[in-house]
């Protein structure tokens, strides 16, 4: 298979590959050659680094700020997000007025994150108040008329939401009928025409927002509210006789939300992530320190260390235990509170890796006997029991492994209902695709974004569910299919893959969305001694004719064609990945984390 270039000619692929081991082109990363040039000059870089610098589409104006991100630089002014002022003068009021406030969170890190941040500057300004997280399996995503009746009812005068409420109509037509004042604080996707009734609603993707920061979290916007309230209350002479809160000494809450929520790390968003990650580096929050202790974490605070150890255990407490457990977590200043919170998150994350495995397995069994696998366009996978906490994790784990959408339904069959979460493959649009099946009448509800969706359905309507998503998903999916590739920034030896052009390249971290981690080739590179690891991994050293050697590791490719390949000796390949820092022992080299493999034989 040869993939179309834009002018319909075969694309030739990087190294010649157009078609890897998992079936991907390789393609080397478009950066213009005089914008390479300027960075290169104005800011001392080499060649490699001042392409990579260009080719992530950062421009000679935007150079500076990119390799030195700031808030001074970028903070946008709170007042450009539509009723932004409105909400920060409806909390000032509360707080002036010593109203019942309480924060209604979503249960995952973002909206932990996000209510740890409102808690901590009012607690600044000497008051406590509550959080309220609903039970992922009992109540659902986001607010419902039966929440705000209880809160209503245990004296709630002023109900903040934080990464949800914004589609909650429902419940807050309930909560106008009822008297109960709610500021909405959130990021997902609105649709034009759906603005509720609420005293306040802080989303930057509403439609009638002009702030041009809608790739933030929800942490991010809670964030800028905090210096809306700042600036508020300033005004308001409140800090005459009292001091300001530090609003930056909280940064590390908003990078928590920004990196586990997989949103852009560009521009603002990229300044904050990068500041509060020097934040998190001194630990001063009890609940990050707690929790760093517990995963067994060492050194400066890193986009690996949120997304892969503090995120998923603070995730955990939504996904299967108790959905405030975060929130807490984050929010507490009480050092022994904060590790008892830790150690129970750690074991529900414990827990968690073992359900999601059990339900991946299955999956992956159900997949290859009986699914619609095969060249359909999207794949839809249910079983009874499956637990609603993992479904998520599990359909992301498939889309890498099938490179194609999933979607993961547990059937819960005395309540006759399937709750699904679903994972797509770039340029195919999985929430578009859920929305008309929920216009169709082929769903109970359903939503989402390009990348991700949830929904209900009833478990007899499953197959024709999954029949009208393989059809409207199938051009998108085969366009999206040729277009399938790795985007390489450089072609190294094993030899000068090393310390020093990792930490060269570092001076583009943070990465994430709109930023990705530099990807390298290696080109007839030879294996030497391949180990099989538990879970599916697999270690082995690089060697080529440069005469170096490159530790090098795969992740969960064990069962796959690529593993195979790895744990052959025989022949030259060519192998594609992330420089990773090996420190063991003080070495202080690097070792590259395999994304993909070809054989040249074959490509």
């Amino acid at each position: 298979m040869t993939a179309p270039m834009a002018d319909g000619s075969a694309h030739p692929g990087y190294l010649g590959v157009t078609r890897s081991l998992s079936g991907r082109l390789w393609r080397q990363r478009a950066a213009d050659p005089d914008i390479t040039r300027r960075h290169q000059l104005d800011h001392g870089l080499s060649e490699l680094l001042a392409r990579a610098l260009a080719s992530r589409g950062v421009t000679i104006e935007a150079g500076a700020d990119f390799l030195n991100p700031t808030l001074k630089a970028l903070f946008p002014d709170p007042s450009s997000f539509m009723d932004m002022d409105k909400a920060a003068a409806i909390l000032v009021d509360a707080l002036a007025e010593r109203r019942r406030v309480v924060v209604f969170a979503d249960y995952d890190v973002d909206g932990a994150s996000s209510a740890a941040l409102i808690v901590r500057w009012f607690r600044a300004m000497g008051m406590e108040i509550a959080i309220y997280v609903p039970d992922r399996i009992l109540e659902g995503y986001g607010p419902s008329p039966a929440a705000f009746r209880r809160l209503k009812a245990d004296g709630a005068e002023l109900v903040v939401t934080v990464d949800c409420g914004a589609a909650a109509h429902d419940a807050l037509a309930c909560a106008a009928e009822i008297g109960l004042s709610v500021v909405v604080i959130d990021h997902h996707l609105m649709r034009s025409g759906e603005i509720p009734a609420v005293a306040a609603l802080v989303n930057p993707n509403r439609p009638d927002d002009t702030s041009g920061q809608g790739h933030l979290a929800a942490a991010g916007v809670s964030f800028v509210l905090l210096a809306a309230l700042s600036r508020e209350a300033r005004r308001r002479g409140l800090f005459d006789a009292a001091a300001e809160p530090d609003i930056r000494a909280w940064l590390d809450l908003a990078a928590m939300g920004a990196v586990c929520d997989v949103t852009e790390l560009t521009g603002f968003n990229r300044a904050l992530t990068a500041q509060g990650l020097k934040v998190m580096s001194a630990w001063r929050n009890p609940g990050l320190k707690a929790l760093m202790d517990v995963a067994k974490g060492q050194g400066p605070a890193s986009v690996f260390h949120v997304g892969f150890l503090l995120g998923p255990r603070i995730n955990a407490g939504g996904r299967i235990g108790r959905a405030d457990l975060g929130a807490r977590l984050l929010s507490t200043d009480d050092p022994e509170e904060a590790a008892a919170l830790a150690e129970e998150l750690d074991a529900l994350n414990a827990s968690r890796k073992q359900v999601e495995a059990e339900v991946q397995e299955a999956a992956v069994r159900h997949i290859e006997r009986t699914s619609n696998q095969g060249d359909a366009p999207c794949l839809v996978v249910a079983e009874d029991g499956w637990h609603p906490g993992v479904i998520g994790i599990v359909a992301g784990r498939l889309r890498e492994r099938y490179r194609k959408p999933v979607i993961v339904i547990g059937v819960d069959r005395a309540a006759d209902v399937g709750k699904g979460s679903g994972r797509s493959q770039p340029g195919v649009n999985l929430g578009r695709a859920v929305q008309a099946a929920y216009e169709a009448g082929l769903l109970l509800a359903g939503g989402g974004h390009a990348m991700a969706a949830g929904l209900s359905v009833r478990p007899d309507t499953i197959p024709e569910l999954r029949a009208f998503l393989c059809d409207h998903m199938a051009a998108e999916q085969e366009v999206a299919m040729a277009e399938d590739g790795l985007d390489i920034d450089a072609l190294v030896t094993a030899r000068g893959a090393d310390r020093a052009l990792w930490t060269d390249f570092q001076r583009l971290a943070p990465f994430g969305p709109g930023n990705p981690e530099p990807l390298f080739a290696c080109a007839d590179v030879r294996i030497e001694r391949p180990m099989a690891m538990k879970g599916g991994h697999i270690r082995c050293t690089l060697a080529d004719g440069s005469g170096g050697k490159l530790k090098a590791v795969a992740w969960r490719v064990a069962d796959t064609e690529s593993g195979r390949r790895l744990m052959t000796e025989g022949g030259a390949i060519h192998v594609v990945g992330k420089l990773k820092p090996d420190d063991w022992q003080g070495r202080e080299g690097v070792q590259l984390e395999i994304e993909d493999v070809a054989d040249p034989r074959r490509i």
